[in-house]
């Protein structure tokens, strides 16, 4: 019998959106629906999740706990402004969620970087 020896192995992709409503980005239930859904677009399992506003007019800082690693976001309503972090390793796929944020958001631009991780 052989052993076969799990190597991590997955896409960390990181993005900067710009040009998003202010409302859309200080609006918890929101956001936190919106990663919610986006992992399950992308085939990830979630494990749990947790999310923080900072107060009237101000962001929102969450992360999406996955089976496959995690995602996360931060808002500045007042810039506009969102960074997001999306790593899954496995089959899922971290561009359907990023579409899925993409959309929600209606973002005015999206720089975004795929890293290879241990492939």
């Amino acid at each position: 019998m052989t052993s076969t020896r799990f190597q991590p192995a997955g896409q960390h992709l990181l993005a900067d959106l710009r040009g998003i409503s202010p409302a859309k980005l200080a609006d918890l239930p929101l956001l936190e629906r919106m990663l919610t859904d986006s992992a399950i677009a992308a085939g990830a399992t979630i494990l749990s999740s947790h999310f923080h506003h900072f107060g009237p007019g101000l962001g929102v800082t969450g992360v999406v706990l996955l089976a496959e690693s995690h995602m996360s976001i931060h808002t500045w309503p007042e810039s506009g402004f969102a960074a997001v972090d999306i790593f899954m390793c496995g089959k899922s796929e971290p561009q359907r969620a990023l579409d899925v944020i993409q959309s929600a958001l209606c973002s005015a631009s999206c720089c975004s970087h795929s890293i290879a991780r241990n492939i």
